[in-house]
């Protein structure tokens, strides 16, 4: 009697990169109801709900205007300074909010890895996914501001880079993702990393040269021209500001360096994400 051969086999064996995108797409639909519990629990039980998604922006977006336009006299051109920091706390606060979901994967679904069994990867890509919701409703915000200033006679307009646009936003998911699957993934053993995330990444908005021009940053501080230039992140605030204020330093040398470390970043974030999931409930 021929023995009956299994639909499907679940083993630790996995190669050194692999997304299982096969797996994943079995499991769509349970990718789609955490997808939507991220989108339903953010601002559950809160008095403002969904309206943090404009608040927070505009608050920001406000206090850079007043300390770093006004207070500190920072140019942005004949871009005005708060459509100006729109644009870059727009573009910031998707890459944050993939690199701060993701980033606490383990520990704070161990309770579920723990019980049944389903791809661990549907967790930090149903939060970049959710995000994306959040994004695009910050997005109309900055282009209701925008039309709102070519209404008034402002002289703005994007330019040809706009059609960029999708592979920018695949890049900050690429980079959210997979610094925050590798730092996921240390969280198991080293716990303090989880304060660590909030402190650095409030750091690293300001040498990735969102609240102020970049050129204006190398400018003032020439000594610390190479954080701003290498830092991959300041290429794609200034690539978003550029493609839709036609301000800012563009060329394709950063483009190329941008796209190129966020796809390797994944890459190794998924491969330290793979090895971590085999063992990680002994140490969470």
């Amino acid at each position: 009697m021929k023995q009956d051969e299994w639909l499907y086999e679940i083993t630790p064996k996995r190669k050194l990169i692999d997304l299982n995108l096969n797996e994943i797409w079995r499991y769509k639909d349970l990718l789609v109801l955490f997808v939507k519990r991220d989108i339903v629990t953010v601002y559950k039980q809160t008095i403002l709900g969904p309206l943090w998604f404009f608040i927070q922006p505009l608050f920001t977006s406000v206090i850079f205007t007043l300390v770093f336009s006004n207070v500190a006299g920072i140019s942005t051109g004949v871009v005005p300074s708060f459509l100006f920091n729109l644009a870059g706390i727009t573009a910031w606060n998707y890459f944050r909010d993939c690199l701060t979901g993701t980033s606490n994967t383990f520990r704070a679904n161990a309770g579920i890895f723990g019980k049944v069994y389903f791809p661990r990867a549907i967790m930090p890509l149903s939060v970049t996914i959710s995000n994306l919701l959040k994004f695009g409703i910050q997005l109309s915000i900055f282009v209701g501001f925008y039309l709102y200033y070519v209404f008034i006679g402002q002289d703005l307009s994007p330019n040809i880079y706009l059609l960029l646009f999708p592979v920018y936003v695949l890049m900050m998911a690429l980079m959210g993702l997979g610094l925050g699957m590798t730092i996921s993934a240390f969280t198991t053993k080293y716990r303090d990393l989880t304060v660590l995330v909030g402190f650095a990444t409030n750091l690293l908005m300001y040498i990735s040269a969102v609240p102020f021009p970049l050129e204006k940053a190398i400018e003032k501080v020439p000594e610390l021209s190479w954080a701003f230039k290498y830092n991959p992140i300041t290429q794609l605030i200034e690539g978003f500001r550029f493609m839709t204020l036609d301000y800012g330093l563009f060329t394709w040398g950063g483009f190329i360096y941008a796209l190129v470390f966020s796809v390797v970043l994944f890459l190794v974030g998924l491969i330290i994400f793979n090895k971590t999931e085999k063992n990680f409930i002994d140490t969470v």
